[in-house]
């Protein structure tokens, strides 16, 4: 039987643990590698990073500008056409509606779904979609697998 106490760590070699405070000929006692006096010396210091100990702070001197246009990206949901094939049948319409229904695609989609052009397609199925990659326009005429543009 398998207990938590039996269990090995085999991915990463053990480390040397520096032992502090044993000492002086342990290279880290006395002060412990702390230096003398001051807030860092003492015990539960915690440095609060951006703080300048009174001074205004560096990330409040510099001007707020600029603009991000992240907030109002569209995201678009893709899917590959090995994908397509695992999940229709022959004459299914693929579209958002049964990409949703498959469970595939979220409940909002703003940006459309893209098709994308790994893999093969065997299945003759109608795509319709907002946006195909080169490589599935390819593919999908060679096929001769009707597809249209939202």
């Amino acid at each position: 039987m398998i207990t938590l106490a039996s269990l090995l760590n085999t991915h990463r070699p053990k480390k040397k643990v520096q032992r502090v405070g044993r000492g002086i000929g342990s290279k880290r006692g006395k002060t412990c590698g702390r230096g003398n006096k001051g807030d860092k010396a003492r015990m539960g210091y915690k440095r609060r990073y951006g703080h300048e100990g009174g001074q205004l702070p560096l990330y409040r001197k510099l001007p707020c500008r600029g603009f991000s246009n992240a907030r109002f990206a569209n995201e678009i949901i893709h899917i590959n056409l090995d994908e397509i094939n695992k999940l229709f049948t022959d004459g299914d319409v693929v579209n958002l509606e049964s990409l949703q229904k498959k469970g595939y695609a979220p409940r909002r989609a703003p940006g459309g779904f893209k098709v994308l052009g790994r893999g093969d397609l065997s299945k003759k199925v109608t795509i319709e979609a907002n946006h195909f990659s080169r490589a599935a326009l390819n593919k999908l005429d060679e096929k001769r697998i009707t597809y249209k543009t939202i």
